[in-house]
């Protein structure tokens, strides 16, 4: 019971670790390198929307505090050789469990928007949103560039 207890509270411990690393895809999200850059602005209309999933993190973040954890609990298990062997196949399962936490953990909701702007050109931007109905066909929009990256917002 003890090694089920610490178990739990280490992989609570490890999901929590991993929800905070998780950076936002927002188009009101910014990094810091890019607060206080020049971005291009261009204004058009939504023409289509298409709700997407964006992948998580694989940084193999959670692989080591899985193995850890992993490790700990098969260790509890038997004696001798027998607790060796499940030492070991604790830790190589937590680490996968740990790589799956993870990329659970950082995906996000995003939405294929496809903007024509008022110069005709039309674009695509996959970007992470709270809900899908964050933007609507026929919304007025500003589409922000800054070299390859770009976002939308509201006009």
């Amino acid at each position: 019971m003890k090694t089920s207890s610490l178990t739990i509270a280490a992989t609570l411990v490890l999901s929590l670790g991993l929800a905070g690393c998780v950076s936002g895809l927002q188009g009101s999200t910014y990094s810091r390198a890019e607060a206080r850059q020049v971005q291009d602005v261009a204004f058009g209309t939504v023409i289509g929307t298409n709700p997407v999933v964006i992948e998580g993190n694989r940084s193999g973040a959670g692989q080591l505090p899985g193995a850890i954890i992993g490790g700990v609990a098969g260790s509890s298990v038997g004696e001798g050789k027998g607790q060796q062997i499940f030492t070991i196949l604790g830790a190589v399962g937590g680490a996968v469990v740990g790589s799956m936490v993870e990329e659970q953990a950082t995906r996000a909701q995003g939405l294929e928007l496809t903007v024509r702007l008022d110069s005709g050109r039309t674009l695509s931007i996959v970007q992470e949103v709270d809900s899908v109905d964050a933007f609507r066909e026929g919304q007025r929009v500003r589409v922000l560039t800054q070299g390859q990256l770009a976002r939308v917002s509201p006009e």
